[in-house]
């Protein structure tokens, strides 16, 4: 039995390489190897990410996306976009697919256990859309009423705490519970309020609350790793200079998201 269990443990080590991990590549090395970004957007986020008319991926975080790639590469079109949704975004960046998301992610005390946020550039903060009709006019009117989310965001957690009777309605993304909510299967819709102001512009029969609930730092994100340091000082540097130059300003006004 003895021999057994050697020959068993010597043929463990051989298959396994001897129990040692091969090391993961610094992210910004392999992308300039590569020579291209990939990049975890949403297309379900007006105006931060979304499809156009014509099919085609838009909105500021694909700009902005656009303009990391050019200060990292040189070349704006050196960036591969990658679909993420609210729920799936953090699975996506950790298994590797992305090399970062840009996809109106808020920065929470949570998510900085798992993952490493770059400098914000934007702040949002969490409303109610309710059908225009609606009386309500702030979150304490919904008492045992039901409000709609997007699963993945931070918004089931804010509920739970400030509205125990409230009864939470879930959806995978932004365009199926505003429809969810036009077809007054709930009494309102809470998401950040740079999401929510995309229906309003062009739907007059739902509008926004006054009140704001939190404070929605958004950011670029990467994994917490060491193999992600580089790349997040980069893309910090990158930030900087587009707020000290004025042009993320520039770049936020063009989709009416500047920060109040």
């Amino acid at each position: 039995m003895k021999k057994i269990f050697l020959v068993i443990l010597f043929l463990c080590f051989i298959f396994c390489g001897c129990g040692k991990k091969e090391p993961k590549p610094d992210v910004l090395a392999n992308i300039y190897k590569k020579d291209k970004i990939v990049v975890g957007v949403r297309e379900d986020a007006p105006p931060f990410g979304y499809k156009d008319k014509n099919g085609y991926l838009t909105g500021f975080d694909i700009d902005l996306s656009k303009y990391i790639a050019k200060s990292i590469l040189g070349n704006e079109t050196k960036v591969e976009f990658i679909p993420v949704t609210a729920s799936n975004r953090i699975m996506k960046l950790a298994s590797g697919e992305v090399d970062m998301l840009v996809a109106a992610m808020s920065i929470t005390e949570n998510r900085k256990q798992i993952l490493n946020f770059s400098i914000p550039y934007y702040t949002a903060g969490q409303a109610i859309m309710v059908n225009s009709d609606s009386k309500a006019s702030s979150l304490a009117d919904f008492e045992n009423k039901k409000l709609i989310i997007v699963f993945g965001s931070t918004s089931e957690r804010n509920l739970r705490s400030n509205v125990p009777g409230i009864t939470i309605i879930g959806f995978k993304g932004y365009d199926e519970a505003y429809k969810a909510l036009k077809a007054r299967q709930a009494d309102g819709m809470i998401a950040d309020d740079s999401i929510l102001l995309r229906y309003t512009i062009n739907d007059k029969s739902v509008k926004i609350l006054r009140k704001r609930y939190s404070k929605e730092p958004y950011a670029v994100v990467f994994r917490k790793e060491a193999e992600s340091e580089r790349v997040l000082m980069q893309v910090n540097n990158i930030m900087e200079n587009l707020k000290k130059t004025g042009k993320l300003y520039k770049m936020l006004e063009k989709w009416q998201i500047t920060n109040q």
